[in-house]
């Protein structure tokens, strides 16, 4: 009888052990599939068609081609200053003077001792036309003649020199005189920079030498202007390697016609090294990356499929399609890291309209 009572108790046991079993599998079932059922909010866009360039990224300092000095090509006190810094000036403009007095002098002496003999020298020419004088003397007068002409004119040319002028256009980016000073032959008086076009030597490695040719594009950005976009143009490869750290340098030249950049300034430079003609694109932020496979979540019938994609070149947010994706099909941009094949998907198209070429 005993053994009978407990072999009911048993039996009891199990059985509610087995329904709470089965009530807890339900369960999860049933949340499963609420959650299956449920749309996931995403953001989704259509492939565009855009012209889409291969770029590579380099950083460098920006200078200027035009950049000369103006020197005193004799010496002397300076005595008038006519520009300052940052005073636009075009070449030959006077931009300071020095005392020429003495210099004004020995001009002039020389010039006396020319007229001198120029005026014996042409009382000599009747006089050599009619024999009457040695063709040896002549010849002597006509050299002593030249020797002075050309006196005169070095002397002439010293007393011009007293007038410091500049050597190039552009804007004198410094003054390093002062009034009063006096100056030796030779002494840096300014340095006059044109910044209309700037220059930028590129240190590219080896590796990268077959991509770039001369006529490539290319864009730069400053610190000292974030969001301002400057275009360049490369215009020089160099075909020698630098040994000591195994790159080629090419040379972009960067229209600065508006004057807004400065030598001196460090740039971010990306050229473009590569351009595919009206190529479809999505935004790279639209990838699913797993085991260095690309995939995208298309959406149909507001459910999504994971679809295997073949990419291309990749730049500024967008990426080239190669192939596994239709024009017209809508795919996820925001929100697939909560999506898994077959999930059902609330679709907005608010962000769509930045992703159209």
């Amino acid at each position: 009888m005993k053994t009978t009572s407990i072999s009911l108790i048993l039996i009891a046991l199990s059985a509610t052990q087995i329904t709470a079993c089965g009530v807890g599998e339900a369960s999860a079932a049933l949340e499963d599939e609420a959650e299956a059922s449920t749309p996931v909010p995403v953001e989704v866009a259509y492939p565009a068609r855009e012209d889409i360039f291969a770029t590579y990224h380099a950083t460098t300092t920006i200078g200027s081609e035009g950049d000369a000095p103006v020197l005193a090509r004799v010496p002397g006190e300076l005595v008038e200053l006519f520009v300052e810094e940052g005073d636009w000036v075009e070449e030959g403009q006077v931009l300071a003077r020095l005392d020429g007095e003495r210099l004004r002098l020995e001009m002039l002496s020389a010039k006396a001792n020319l007229d001198m003999a120029r005026g014996e020298y042409q009382r000599y020419v009747d006089l050599n036309r009619r024999g009457l004088v040695s063709q040896a003397m002549f010849d002597g007068l006509k050299y002593d003649l030249e020797a002075l002409e050309a006196s005169y004119q070095l002397k002439k040319l010293n007393y011009e020199y007293s007038n410091i002028r500049a050597t190039i256009s552009g804007f004198v980016s410094e003054r390093l005189v002062k009034l009063g000073e006096n100056l030796p032959e030779g002494h840096e008086a300014f340095r006059i920079t044109d910044t209309s076009e700037l220059i930028a030597y590129l240190k590219i490695p080896q590796t990268e030498l077959e991509k770039f040719a001369t006529g490539h594009t290319a864009t730069l950005n400053v610190d000292s202007m974030p969001g301002s976009v400057f275009a360049a143009e490369i215009v020089r490869v160099s075909p020698t390697i630098d040994v000591r750290n195994g790159t080629f340098r090419a040379t972009a030249f960067i229209d600065n016609s508006h004057g807004q950049l400065a030598p001196g300034m460090f740039a971010r430079f990306e050229i473009a090294y590569e351009v595919h003609e009206d190529a479809m694109t999505i935004p790279t932020e639209a990838l699913v990356l797993e085991d260095e496979q690309a995939s995208v979540y298309v959406v149909a019938d507001g459910q999504v499929t994971r679809r295997d994609i073949t990419t291309g070149i990749e730049s500024d947010g967008r990426i080239e399609i190669i192939g596994g994706l239709g024009e017209d099909e809508q795919i996820v941009i925001v929100g697939h890291s909560a999506l898994r094949d077959g999930s059902r998907v609330l679709a907005s198209t608010e962000s769509s309209d930045r992703y159209t070429g």
